[in-house]
């Protein structure tokens, strides 16, 4: 697999009209009706548009608001933020680093044992990846996330 996570053409011609709207158009989608807030299964979730690993479900947990929530991005450099104004109020966009899709929001509000963060995130923005299949799909490096004799943190 590349490690080139970047928009193109085809990636954005092949996103349902849902998944342009949130990640090119930095839309919401609705609270407990969506594909991964209830997910409990080990893997991956990697942006929709580059295929870019962005999170590991060792890092979710169910915040309670309906949407994938993380306590932190798979590696340091996965996400980016900026300040979002929108809404008549500030918060923390987060981006995809390489294609620059938009992901969600980044709240304070998280575990405090984690380091206090909520990575609230839509999922129409990624695709998840089960961990019996990371080999088969090119993130093999991220395979001992979900073993048991190696340490769970590769930032």
């Amino acid at each position: 697999m590349s490690n080139d996570y970047r928009k193109t053409p085809e990636a954005l011609s092949s996103l349902t009209d849902d998944q342009y709207r949130v990640t090119q158009k930095d839309a919401t989608e609705p609270a407990f009706r969506n594909a991964y807030w209830d997910n409990h299964e080990p893997g991956i979730y990697v942006d929709i548009v580059s295929g870019q690993p962005l999170f590991s479900s060792t890092n979710k947990y169910d915040s309670g608001t309906g949407w994938p929530s993380f306590t932190k991005p798979i590696d340091d450099d996965a996400v980016t933020t900026k300040t979002d104004r929108t809404l008549w109020m500030i918060r923390t966009e987060a981006r995809s680093a390489g294609a620059d899709s938009h992901l969600g929001h980044v709240f304070d509000d998280g575990p405090q044992d984690e380091g206090g963060q909520r990575y609230c995130m839509n999922s129409a923005a990624m695709r998840f990846i089960p961990a019996a299949e990371l080999e088969d799909q090119g993130y093999g490096a991220y395979r001992a996330l979900f073993t048991d004799d190696t340490p769970k943190d590769l930032s």
